[in-house]
């Protein structure tokens, strides 16, 4: 089994509110195209309704950093769960595609831990296998070293930490 967990407990101090409950909708609908078989949504600072068939997971300690909100989601997934794909819920261009890839790549036994990758760089969705879970630091998984699989065709997902970000990814979005 296959589960996605949707970092979406922070503040939002950069875009001023949250961000998550504006963009959280587009990326749960890339879940739903995506070969995940549970979908998890981890909400701290401020209270979340995701719809669809994700399921909430409250992290009480989300002010400790994304390590704590990734181990409660992760916590929370059934188990026979044999990987989680991360993803954030403030990147709403996240393609489907991007989760096939990296999830192609962790089955294949790439690695534990694989991420996709734009430019040469570390982006989203990161795949995580449950051997790795136990070692998840208050730094969140940008800490564990990917294997890093190109996905520059299918895009980046978005980062949308400010109202300027917002509008770039509306327009992309075609709202």
């Amino acid at each position: 089994m296959i589960a996605a967990v949707v970092l979406a407990a922070g503040e939002g101090s950069r875009f001023g509110g949250p961000k998550q409950r504006l963009l959280l909708p587009h990326v749960l609908r890339s879940l739903e195209r995506a070969p995940v078989d549970e979908i998890v949504v981890v909400a701290g600072a401020h209270p979340l309704e995701p719809g669809s068939r994700a399921r909430l997971v409250e992290c009480a300690d989300w002010a400790r950093g994304p390590g704590a909100s990734l181990r409660a989601g992760l916590a929370a997934l059934e188990p026979g769960v044999e990987a989680a794909v991360v993803c954030l819920a403030d990147g709403p261009l996240l393609a489907p595609g991007a989760i096939e890839r990296v999830l192609a790549a962790w089955r294949d036994g790439t690695a534990d831990v694989v991420a996709a990758s734009y430019s040469g760089e570390r982006g989203h969705p990161v795949v995580l296998g449950r051997r790795v879970w136990g070692d998840v630091p208050d730094a969140g998984a940008r800490a564990l070293e990917p294997v890093l699989v190109p996905c520059d065709d299918l895009g980046e997902p978005g980062d949308v930490d400010t109202e300027d970000d917002l509008r770039r990814v509306e327009s992309l979005l075609g709202e």
